[in-house]
């Protein structure tokens, strides 16, 4: 019945009857009969190893990746230029197939890189505490907001509409099972509308979410906001772009309680949508309520430089209804990814790539509204996105762009009617002056 399982006749007879079953049939009784699969799987014939790798390759030679095309497209994932060094380190079977230290302080190599991670995501945010362990942006936005109910003791949270349409929704479907109100806050002319989140904002407010550069790629001003929520007691938590803060102020600078983001643009690859990993960094005052785990640094008794597991507030470690968080997958593989990206860039390095993608996008927001077919849906400072729109259908676009080997902007329309043409376009530092200039003659060429 099962063929790659390999228990004999004897085997199985014997196990049946060590828990009083007469037939493998007996094990699936509490499942009715109509809801049971009747049936072979419809997986094909048996193919032999050439066979099936070559099968293999011909599925994966559907996809198109942006080693064969030009890509323009963000919205939350970036083509950055990622240094040889990261795979030729990153494949070491050592870091390759390490999973989570539950042994912590034996796995000393482990723990210095979460160590390294969690300094350099403090000095990118200017934060005091970083954790590790989240899954990717939009999980850590949510474990940002469920540390801000723990912390004020209230049930309520604002987001604004600028923030990334998929963050909003992982953060909707997490908060209604724990009973937290989610109240999205509209937008005006491309940026959080101040004025009505003024009027929301209240002393059952746990905290406002704001995304800068926003969804949309603009720069938010924060300093109303952060006004607004500190006044009522709330907590003021930022969704950023890691490589944006290489030239931008931070989110200590911004008066942010909590920062967090997607750091898949530090030396991550774009790998069809994931693994990724989140990053979450706080106010030392709150690093109890911080889910994942943190790493601290000690001495051994040789007097040498040591690591621990400072904290591990999750429920694999302590009493589940004391755990901050029940998130546990390491996402260390991708960490070590961020550590060697921002070592080997440095401070200097990540500056230049951050300059290089404001040029180049304003660059090409120039050339694609110069004949005026295209126009900018915004007028706001932005860093390496933009927003055009046209009277060409969106979809259409991007059809046209795929025929000449460039992946297009995001459709805006799937998620803000409003916008029905429009498309985000993003510029980073590996988009050279001839791949802009040619989406630029490829869209002035539509009709």
């Amino acid at each position: 019945m099962h063929k790659y399982i390999p228990n004999t006749e004897d085997d199985k007879r014997y196990m049946l009857h060590s828990i009083g079953a007469k037939s493998i049939e007996d094990l699936f009784e509490d499942i009715p009969k109509e809801l049971r699969l009747s049936r072979e799987l419809y997986i094909g014939k048996s193919l032999s190893e050439i066979e099936l790798i070559k099968h293999m390759k011909e599925l994966a030679n559907k996809n198109k990746s942006t080693n064969e095309l030009i890509s323009f497209l963000g919205a939350g994932a970036y083509d950055h230029y990622i240094p040889a060094i990261i795979k030729h380190i990153t494949t070491r079977s050592e870091f390759l197939t390490a999973y989570t230290p539950y042994q912590a302080e034996i796995s000393q190599g482990t723990l210095r890189v979460i160590f390294e991670y969690q300094t350099m995501i403090c000095n990118l945010t200017g934060m005091d505490v970083s954790n590790a362990s989240m899954y990717d942006g939009p999980t850590a936005c949510v474990e940002a907001s469920i540390m801000a109910c723990e912390s004020t003791k209230r049930k309520s949270i604002i987001v604004s509409k600028t923030v990334h349409p998929e963050v909003r929704k992982v953060l909707h479907t997490y908060m209604k099972f724990r009973k937290i109100e989610v109240v999205e806050v509209d937008m005006n002319d491309g940026v959080t509308d101040v004025e009505k989140l003024k009027s929301i904002a209240d002393k059952n407010t746990a905290g406002v979410i704001i995304q800068t550069p926003n969804f949309f790629g603009i720069i938010e001003d924060l300093t109303e906001v952060e006004k607004i929520i500190h006044e009522n007691k709330g907590m003021l938590i930022t969704y950023v772009d890691p490589i944006s803060l290489g030239i931008l102020k931070t989110p200590r600078q911004l008066g942010a309680d909590i920062a967090v983001g997607e750091g898949q643009s530090l030396g991550n690859n774009l790998n069809f949508g994931g693994p990724y990993l989140g990053f979450l960094a706080t106010k030392s005052k709150w690093v109890r309520k911080m889910p994942g785990r943190i790493v601290g640094q000690s001495m051994d008794q040789d007097g040498k430089r040591a690591f621990v597991l400072t904290l591990q507030a999750r429920e694999q470690h302590i009493r589940r209804y004391k755990a901050t968080s029940n998130i546990c997958s390491n996402q260390g593989l991708n960490a070590l990814m961020a550590v060697i990206y921002l070592t080997t860039m440095g401070k200097k390095g990540l500056r230049e790539v951050a300059t290089r993608c404001v040029q180049k996008s304003h660059y090409a927001l120039d050339k694609i509204t110069k004949e005026n077919k295209f126009k900018p849906l915004f007028n706001k400072p932005f860093f390496k996105e933009f927003a055009v729109t046209s009277h060409i259908e969106s979809k259409v676009v991007n059809q046209e762009l795929l025929k000449n080997g460039i992946l297009g902007g995001y459709e805006i329309g799937k998620d803000y009617t409003e916008f029905k043409n429009g498309l985000l376009f993003a510029v980073t530092e590996k988009r050279i002056d001839e791949e802009i200039n040619k989406l630029s003659k490829v869209l002035e060429g539509m009709k």
